[in-house]
């Protein structure tokens, strides 16, 4: 079957649909949906995403059958249009755009006006009678083709436009005439040749030509690739390309441009939502240039168009069932629309779309479980400012509330710092920009919180901030931002980097220093009711990493319906804790450390049973020991600075020394060198090249057992405790980094044995369980002999990853960026599961430990516990149930159900068919 690349659209008609985005992308397929509706659509054609891959994996070259086509589609719609490309009497101009399968705002590129040159420009002047008109659309399409095509810095151009406005001393762009924009224009083909050698292409085929494949390469820019990686989204898809007839809205006060929503993205109300700019092209409105007008006021400017723009969008919503995002060009008085896709949203709007469109009928409730992306609920629970500090602070700015939530954090000024910032882990930042451009990606998604000056509700920052769940004011027009200088101006304030503010993305207020916050409520109605929708179809369960009572109270707020792990280690550290611990390890024999465990028995006790209890009829997976001890002690070379800091120091000096290091390390009563020495060979002696795969885990409880029986005692003693209050307790006891039977066996027969001592004391018996944690690659080849000691595994996928691919999680970072950009790895993964490689091992493992045991409970207690993607291949894979941290449980119910939901819905499907 011969491979097709190019799909008409126009006359009424188009050789695409709306559900040809894998074909089309999702501008390329709306706009053929639209033409095939009626609407007012500019007439182009579509060249399809295999185009775009074809052209990668021929090195950038372009097929003859893609060009034929070209050719072909630019033949009918200078047919069509009565209108030539290149004719100088009655030029044809097109747009250039990216489309892409999955929205990606902003992330690649666009270019206007092709077909302009100059000769093309005279003949426009003529045509539409505006010689004003003609030189701005040229200057556009000049300045455009150079930072996209040509791969100039748009400061060039930015400088040579600025220094025209300030020769004729104007502010706004549209206060430049005609022959200024041509001095524009010759400064721009000046700067051209001298940034690439060559002339601005006079030939308006060859500009069309180099603006499609720009627009290919676009697919793999930095940003779009950033955006691609955030959002989960394929490298393989490529990008359409759509080329179409431009429409002016920059023909003068009766022409004009803008974006909408049929919906609003930032709360889900049902309101008419947009910008618009007059005498404008679409670039001005999202690029945040200019602060734009808001929607309604279309209504009284050009009232019979703003009425036909609600009449087409409300059609459109309804035709898609789903809340538009839209694009639209007026030129003299005559609306066009230019694209509509599925809006971005915030979490809480997505929820309240969803549970809308249930009540308008537009969609069901097991479609409207689908409508919110499960990692959105995650936004839902960020922190908003305590009302009582609110009400005393003053704000020094306001802007738009673009994207809701509250963040508090330092200044940067470029998205580069932003990121250094965080590398260097200097707490949280706002990036504060006068606009964001798509190359502020990196930055933006490491930042808490995004302040702009300038641009609306519909500019890049808006729209992306939207997208990734980030606070965001834009428009903040009583702010003056000096990038260079590393300063923010309000007023006679001056605010540098480094300088603490808070924003407040649901009202757009700005303030200076930080602001307490408060946490969101779990109860809130409107996600109760949407989480009682989704939760019929959710058939695994989820529960909770907590090491707290408090932590555990939060968790089953949110849903949990238990403990999937719970860290003993993190109980030893806190005063009245820790001395006992560092007793333990410095013990120099059995007698010595058994002293030290009984002092840390009532502690653990007391703990486990306020997990207990806040877990009340639910499973509490706790796990014994797993960190190396050294974990416990001062790092090596810190002592040995010390004591060298000791050797050198003057008598009257000494003195001092030794009172400082007596105080700083009283948990280990040293007073003089001699102890220092000693707790110096006792870290030595603990000291491994490789700690994460030396003397821990289930080792630890080998060579130490008595330090297993401590914790199981304390387990059991806890349990009863609890359960003598009449209440309901379902201890699982969970040994790490097991990689052979005997491991587990050894330990197991500990607890077993601790457990029937404390039952025979007690007089009184509870059920329990003993399970491992699947976390070696080792452990999962074998799992089958494994389960013939654990009634339970759990997957530690955190280890599991960095023991399978060899990277440490804790040094990933100075890798990962590199790999991420080269396409070495297509994610993070240790933020979500790597499905070939580790997930081979967690099917292998499961299958196998249930061929032994076929009763055997098998969960994941790892950071892809809260992952959605992961979430739906543990529930494919068998799981019973995943484990996340509290603040992850809704979105991995959500997950969950989701999951569920598409088996049933994929079954039933099967079964027609069958």
């Amino acid at each position: 079957m011969t491979t097709r690349y190019a799909y008409f659209f126009g006359g009424g008609k188009a050789e695409g649909n709306g559900q040809m985005k894998d074909e089309l992308g999702g501008k390329g397929a709306g706009l053929a949906e639209m033409t095939n509706a009626g609407l007012p659509v500019p007439p182009g054609f579509t060249i399809s995403t295999e185009a775009c891959r074809d052209y990668i994996r021929r090195g950038r070259r372009v097929a003859p059958e893609v060009e034929r086509e070209t050719r072909e589609m630019l033949a009918r719609l200078e047919t069509l249009q009565g209108q030539k490309l290149g004719d100088p009497n009655r030029p044809l101009l097109v747009s250039v755009r990216s489309g892409a399968k999955f929205s990606m705002p902003g992330m690649m590129d666009t270019i206007l006006n092709i077909g302009l040159n100059d000769r093309t420009v005279e003949g426009l002047a003529r045509q539409a009678n505006n010689p004003r008109f003609a030189y701005d659309s040229y200057r556009r399409l000049m300045q455009m083709f150079g930072s996209v095509v040509l791969e100039m810095e748009k400061k060039v151009f930015d400088a040579v436009f600025e220094a025209q406005k300030k020769k004729r001393k104007v502010k706004l762009d549209t206060e430049l005439g005609a022959e200024d924009l041509q001095a524009v224009i010759a400064g721009y083909r000046a700067a051209i040749k001298k940034h690439t050698g060559e002339e601005f292409p006079q030939d308006p085929y060859r500009q069309l030509q180099m603006a499609r494949d720009a627009v290919f390469l676009s697919w793999f820019n930095d940003r779009a690739r950033a955006y691609r990686r955030m959002q989960n989204i394929s490298d393989d898809l490529g990008t359409a390309v759509n080329v179409q007839t431009m429409v002016f809205g920059n023909l003068g006060e009766s022409s004009g441009t803008g974006v909408g929503f049929t919906r609003n993205p930032a709360t889900g109300e049902k309101e008419f939502y947009g910008e618009f700019l007059m005498n404008a092209q679409g670039e001005d409105v999202v690029a945040g240039i200019r602060t734009p007008v808001h929607i309604s006021e279309l209504r009284n400017i050009l009232p019979t168009v703003y009425d036909q723009l609600r009449e087409i969008t409300t059609r459109l919503e309804k035709h898609y069932r789903d809340m538009q995002d839209f694009e639209f060009t007026i030129q003299e008085q005559k609306l066009y629309m230019l694209q509509t896709r599925n809006g971005k949203r915030t979490g809480r709007a997505a929820l309240k779309v969803a549970m809308d469109m249930v009540q308008e009928g537009l969609i069901n409730r097991t479609e409207a479980i689908f409508r919110v992306d499960a990692n959105q609920l995650y936004e839902l629970l960020f922190p908003g400012f305590d009302p009582k500090a609110l009400k005393a602070a003053e704000a020094v700015a306001k802007g738009l509330p673009a994207s809701p939530g509250a963040a508090v954090g330092q200044i940067v000024f470029t998205a580069e710092a932003a990121v250094a910032w965080a590398e260097k882990k200097k707490g949280p930042t706002i990036l504060v920009r006068a606009e964001t451009t798509p190359e502020d990606i990196h930055g933006m998604e490491v930042a808490a919180g995004i302040l702009t000056a300038r641009g609306g509700m519909t500019s890049h920052a808006a729209v992306v901030t939207r997208g990734m769940g980030k606070c965001c004011v834009a428009g903040a027009g009583g702010i003056e931002v000096d990038e260079h200088a590393k300063k923010m101006r309000i007023g006679k304030k001056t605010f540098n980097e480094g300088d603490w503010i808070s924003i407040d993305g649901s009202s757009g207020a700005v303030y200076p220093g930080q602001l307490p916050t408060r946490p969101a409520d779990p109860k809130d109605p409107m996600l109760v009711a949407f989480m009682s929708w989704a939760e019929p179809h959710r058939k695994m369960g989820v529960r909770a990493n907590a090491d707290v009572p408090r932590d555990a109270k939060a968790a089953r707020a949110f849903g949990a319906e238990g403990i999937g792990l719970c860290r003993t280690e993190h109980m030893f550290f806190g005063e009245g804790k820790i001395e006992h611990m560092r007793a333990m390890i410095l013990a120099g024999d059995e007698k010595a450390r058994r002293a030290a465990l009984k002092r840390l028995l009532p502690l653990q006790r007391r703990d486990f049973a306020g997990i207990f209890e806040a877990m009340e009829g639910l499973p509490v997976t706790i796990r014994t020991l797993d960190p190396p001890l050294h974990e416990f002690l001062p790092q090596r070379e810190e002592i040995m600075v010390d004591l060298e800091r000791l050797k050198l120091a003057t008598p009257a000096k000494k003195r001092k020394l030794t009172a400082e290091l007596k105080k700083k390390y009283a948990d280990y009563q040293i007073t003089n060198a001699a102890g220092l020495e000693q707790l110096l060979r006792r870290v030595q002696d603990l000291h491994e090249v490789n700690p994460m795969l030396g003397l821990r885990g289930c080792r630890l409880g080998i060579l130490y057992p008595e330090i297993t029986e401590m914790q199981a005692r304390a387990i059991f003693e806890a349990a009863l405790q609890v359960a003598k209050k009449g209440k309901t307790v379902k201890p699982e006891i969970m040994i790490p980094l097991v990689a052979t039977p005997k491991e587990l066996a050894l330990q197991k027969e500990i607890v077993n044995r601790v457990a029937g001592e404390v039952f025979a004391a007690a007089g009184k018996k509870i059920d329990y369980l003993v399970g491992t944690m699947i976390e070696l690659p080792r452990a999962a080849l074998v799992a089958g002999e494994i389960a013939a000691e654990a009634q339970f595994f759990s997957f530690g996928t955190n280890d599991l990853t960095q023991t399978t691919y060899g990277f440490s999680r804790d040094d990933i970072g100075k890798i990962l960026p590199f790999y991420l950009q080269q396409g070495v790895l297509k994610q993070d993964p240790f933020a979500s599961l790597d499905q070939s490689g580790v997930g081979q091992l967690v099917q292998r493992a499961t299958e196998a430990g249930r061929k032994s045991r076929p009763d055997l409970k098998v969960g994941i207690c790892g950071e892809h516990g809260g992952d959605p993607a992961s979430v739906q291949f543990f529930y494919q894979t068998g799981l019973n149930y995943v484990s996340c941290s509290p603040y992850r449980v809704l979105t991995a119910r959500l997950a969950a159900a989701q999951a569920g939901a598409a088996d049933t819905k994929a079954r039933a499907e099967a079964g027609r068919t069958a």
